[in-house]
């Protein structure tokens, strides 16, 4: 096996951070990227070296691939960590680091290409035996997806071919509603993926988004037990649990034995992820395989006790798949975004104000944000992930409450009271939750206590101050002060600013 000299993690936010702490702690050396709207993030911090990779906008930083690996170069790095999103599914952008002799610590191109990809990944699924959903793998017209979708019947869902997470996708529940959906999802397919490639499938109702995890080293596969991620908003995933409440151990065999099969045939090497929709009679239909590691890995690593991260290390090094002991205890996983979930989701910028995280038995927190830092419209909302593990599903729920009422964040609107009502919702709570459970509920939005929102209000009005220096909880007649236990106790020093590095030597 090999021993890498230095790794590029390139991804931004709570991902990359993620990435460097386990490159940390098994001694390798990391080079983080950043735009110049992320010049102060933690990210931008986190690696041995930093170095700048351009404007803003994802296109001209993190998304541009010739920059990235010229960042590579210059740094010395002979492995490259792309997180998810971004560039980590792009067949194009691993064929290039090879050709550039750097390591892509995920799967290789071909592989990605079978797999990535969701309409070959389907006729790979047909090929295998395993169930998919009725649908049409090729509609390059609306005049073909009006004929295909006359032929499954309505509603349908188009989708993007070259990607995940809600983009490029529409529901479409009439015939005269097509036209609009079809132009409508491949403008946002090519702007998110570059290509504008779209397929359609019948919409299921009800069912429930269930994945599998798994590992592969080229030659063998193996599987990580199931996440349940049916609680979504316009297709993109707000709280995630392991296992799920609804598989018997007869339908995990089916599903763990697809994956894996998937995985073989493909000879798939690192961490991917084979989702399906699982219907309330317990048949499973084939949705996609996510080609890299998923936002929601944290809650595998926590029942397993397995760093996926250095899995996928050792497989790009060429070692052994890790060895498995069984699962321990339940997790669930809540997504923390800068989002209005009582005004359309719509996405939220500012300043962190104020910050603190809850700590604790059987919580983790995976951020890409501190106090001070600013909150930009250039990139995905998700601030962080809060993660609690416990003996039973019952254990995990009451922790993971008790960590999101104590998660004290200010100066940027957040879901956070969302997530707390979504767990304490009673379909949550029975295990009742499929993909249109909150979409079809109505919500409501919380009432705050009137110190609560003087308190933020006069926090908004002021200039930010860096990291929290000279905030007015240092006055013991501030609103901060009065807060009590919903302002987390005393207040506390500001920590001064972690001392910068110089920027390596080419960075600009």
């Amino acid at each position: 096996m090999r021993e890498f000299r230095k790794v590029l993690v390139a991804n931004r936010g709570e991902i990359a951070l993620r990435v460097c702490r386990t490159l940390r702690e098994i001694g390798i050396p990391s080079v983080t990227i950043y735009s110049d709207a992320d010049r102060n993030a933690p990210h931008a911090r986190a690696g041995d070296e930093s170095i700048r990779i351009g404007p803003a906008p994802a296109p001209e930083s993190y998304l541009n691939a010739e920059r990235i690996l010229e960042a590579a170069r210059r740094t010395g790095c002979d492995a490259l960590h792309p997180g998810y999103g971004f560039l980590a599914e792009s067949s194009a952008f691993a064929k290039a680091c090879g050709a550039s002799g750097i390591t892509f610590i995920g799967p290789s191109p071909e592989s990605m290409e079978r797999l990535g990809n969701k309409a070959s990944a389907r006729k790979a699924a047909v090929r295998l035996g395993i169930p998919v959903i009725p649908g049409a793998e090729d509609v390059p017209t609306v005049e073909r997806a009006r004929k295909e979708a006359g032929r499954i019947g309505y509603p349908v869902l188009l989708k993007a071919a070259a990607g995940g997470g809600g983009r490029g996708m529409r529901n479409v529940a009439t015939a005269d509603e097509l036209a609009h959906a079809f132009e409508g999802a491949r403008r946002e397919a090519e702007a998110a993926f570059g290509d504008g490639t779209l397929f359609l499938e019948k919409f299921v109702h009800p069912a429930r988004h269930v994945e599998v995890q798994v590992l592969g080293d080229g030659q063998d596969a193996i599987a990580l037990g199931e996440r349940e991620c049916s609680l979504q908003r316009r297709y993109q995933k707000l709280i995630e649990e392991s296992p799920s409440p609804a598989v018997t151990k007869l339908i995990r065999g089916g599903l763990e034995q697809a994956a894996v099969a998937f995985a073989r045939d493909a000879g798939y090497a690192g961490a991917a992820t084979a989702e399906f929709l699982l219907g309330p009679d317990g048949a499973f239909y084939f949705l996609e395989v996510n080609a890299r590691l998923q936002v929601e890995h944290p809650v595998t690593e926590a029942r397993f006790g397995l760093d996926l991260v250095r899995a996928q290390l050792t497989i790009a090094a060429g070692g052994a798949l890790p060895r498995l002991g069984a699962p321990q205890g339940h997790a669930i996983e809540a997504r923390l975004n800068a989002e209005d979930p009582y005004l359309g989701f719509l996405p939220q910028t500012g300043t962190v104000l104020l910050l603190e995280w809850p700590a604790g038995d059987g919580i983790r927190i995976d951020a890409g944000i501190e106090e001070g830092g600013v909150i930009h419209a250039h990139y995905d909302s998700l601030l962080a992930k809060v993660i609690a593990h416990g003996r039973d599903r019952e254990e995990a729920t009451r922790t993971l409450l008790g960590a999101l009422r104590r998660l004290a964040l200010l100066g940027v609107k957040t879901n956070q009271s969302f997530l707390i009502d979504l767990v304490e919702a009673p379909f949550f709570r029975s295990g009742e939750t499929y993909t249109q459970s909150v979409e079809s509920t109505a919500w409501a939005p919380p009432e705050l206590p009137e110190e609560a929102l003087l308190a933020a209000a006069l926090a908004v009005s002021e200039p930010a101050s860096p990291r929290g220096a000279g905030r007015r909880d240092l006055d013991r007649y501030s609103p901060w002060t009065r807060l009590g236990s919903w302002g987390r106790g005393e207040p506390r020093p500001a920590s001064p600013p972690p001392e910068r590095r110089p920027p390596t030597a080419g960075a600009t």
